[in-house]
């Protein structure tokens, strides 16, 4: 098994995932709170918005839209 980097955090690890497991808590927490918020606000939100109201990093969140993770865009 090679060495991978946590897109999240940055710390080496072994898996099969894109992210340590510690981060992985942290991911699924944040998509929760995400597909929450979406599904409560008005319909054109900008990552921007997404951001400064739920203080999910841009980053984060433009990485879950890539992975699919966020259902309700």
């Amino acid at each position: 098994m090679e060495f991978k980097r946590c897109a999240r955090c940055g710390c080496f690890f072994t898996s099969a995932n894109d992210v340590c497991c510690n981060c992985e808590t942290k991911d699924r927490q944040d998509i929760y709170n995400l597909n929450n918020y979406i599904v409560t606000s008005p319909n054109n939100i900008s990552i921007d918005n997404l951001s400064a109201s739920t203080g999910i990093s841009m980053k984060n969140i433009s990485r879950f839209i890539e992975n699919k993770a966020i259902s309700n865009l």
